[in-house]
């Protein structure tokens, strides 16, 4: 018999005193069936399917547990992934729950499929400090692209001016976001990384060049919003600037996943890749750990050490 501890999280937005740690009985095991343990990421303990041996370690979507017997796909698509054979030993596992999962997989999907870039175009990212921010940028770099980020402190626009950003500042202390985009890069923008949503989108509807392009992948300055945020219409700065727009997830592309993971192994182990993250060590501190993250306190990807 195997018990697993689950964190529920009940209407509002994310405070402490809106979880609850509750402990179930798993049931045994039926062919097909995977019981897998939450350390950094997934490992199987014990298995009745072939394709997930047990010990070998996986990437999972079972919610706030320390194990969970499930199937290896669901209705809406897989939901256990194997960590690559070619993962070599010197590279944390945890960096497939950031750099090297699906933080670093949003960041190549949006600019290669998404927004095509181009080597010479500028770009723009904003939350550029987070795990897919700080993703963009390099993956910019590596493709010949100028990059200009925003984040939301001065330790955080230190951080990516280390990462190598042509031009980073801090959102919250300058005057005039419009004029702050303008003076980073005064002839404008190709493609945009949009990733907070809010006054920020419409400041960089402005600045975009014509024919520009946006991947729209996050919204988080909304995300906990129980009235929706308003912003000015943007008709006629999408319009006369010709902008194309898209909303993506990374799933579409779930079937360049291994190869992809294999192409950002690669340009780590050449230093093209830089990865940073906050570790919460306990199961019991995953809420505590995930105020923090949406507060956008730490540098780096959360990540929480069972």
């Amino acid at each position: 018999m195997v018990k697993a501890k689950t964190w529920i999280l009940f209407e509002g937005f994310p405070k402490e005193n809106n979880f609850e740690l509750r402990e179930e009985v798993l049931p045994e095991l039926q062919d097909g069936d995977v019981l897998v343990e939450a350390v950094y990421l997934t490992n199987i303990l014990n298995s009745k399917d072939p394709a997930f041996p047990e010990g070998c370690y996986v990437v999972a979507n079972c919610g706030w547990r320390t194990h969970t017997v499930t199937k290896a796909k669901g209705p809406a698509g897989p939901i256990l992934a194997r960590i690559v054979s070619e993962w070599p030993s010197d590279i944390s596992m945890s960096l497939a729950l950031g750099s090297l999962g699906m933080p670093g997989l949003t960041a190549l999907y949006g600019l290669e499929e998404v927004c095509k870039i181009q080597p010479g175009e500028t770009i723009l990212v904003s939350a550029a400090a987070g795990a897919v921010g700080a993703m963009v940028e390099q993956i910019c770099k590596i493709k010949g692209c100028k990059v200009v980020g925003s984040a939301g402190g001065d330790d955080k626009v230190a951080y990516l001016k280390e990462l190598g950003f042509d031009q980073a500042f801090n959102y919250k202390t300058v005057s005039s976001l419009e004029e702050a985009l303008k003076n980073a890069s005064p002839e404008g923008y190709d493609c945009y990384f949009e990733n907070v949503g809010g006054p920020f989108f419409t400041a960089a509807l402005k600045n975009m060049k014509p024919g520009g392009r946006i991947a729209v992948c996050g919204a988080i300055a909304n995300y906990n919003d129980t009235t929706p945020q308003m912003c000015p219409y943007p008709h006629h700065e999408i319009i006369t600037r010709q902008l194309k727009i898209e909303g993506f997830m990374v799933r579409s592309w779930q079937h360049k996943d291994a190869e992809s993971i294999k192409r950002m192994l690669k340009w780590m182990k050449e230093g093209k890749l830089k990865a940073k993250e906050v570790v919460t060590v306990g199961f019991e501190n995953m809420p505590a750990a995930f105020i923090r993250m949406l507060k956008g306190d730490g540098l780096g990807k959360a990540i929480v050490k069972v």
